[in-house]
């Protein structure tokens, strides 16, 4: 029996939500599908649903702002570094924990702020 995309992806989707594999079951379920013919398994490996793919990519899309946001928080913390010397470490805690839009405003006051706690006002 052939199964149209649409009956795929509803059959996927509840045995992903109502089926869960024991670490033993998933072995058993591998070594079945290691005897299938190449064409069986392709099949099979198809039924990645889109929710699937859409939620990689929001994960993806989550870790890349992450990223920048840890990265503005590393750059703003060798300029007040370089600027105040050895920052006190709940500072720099205060700092990576920032969101990106106080990082980006922290940034731009920088050069205008002439003492360490001018900068632990703006936290």
């Amino acid at each position: 029996m052939e199964l149209d995309l649409a009956r795929k992806t509803l059959l996927t989707g509840f045995f992903e939500t109502y089926l869960h594999l024991s670490a033993e079951e998933e072995k058993q379920l591998e070594a079945a599908m290691g005897k299938l013919n190449k064409e069986e398994a392709r099949k099979m490996l198809e039924l990645t649903t889109s929710w699937e793919r859409k939620g990689m990519q929001k994960g993806i899309e989550k870790g890349i702002e992450k990223g920048k946001i840890e990265g503005q928080a590393d750059i703003l913390l060798k300029q007040l570094g370089k600027k105040f010397g050895p920052l006190p470490a709940e500072l720099e805690a205060a700092v990576r924990k920032m969101p990106a839009e106080k990082l980006e405003h922290l940034a731009e006051a920088i050069f205008e702020l002439e003492k360490l706690e001018e900068v632990k006002a703006l936290l």
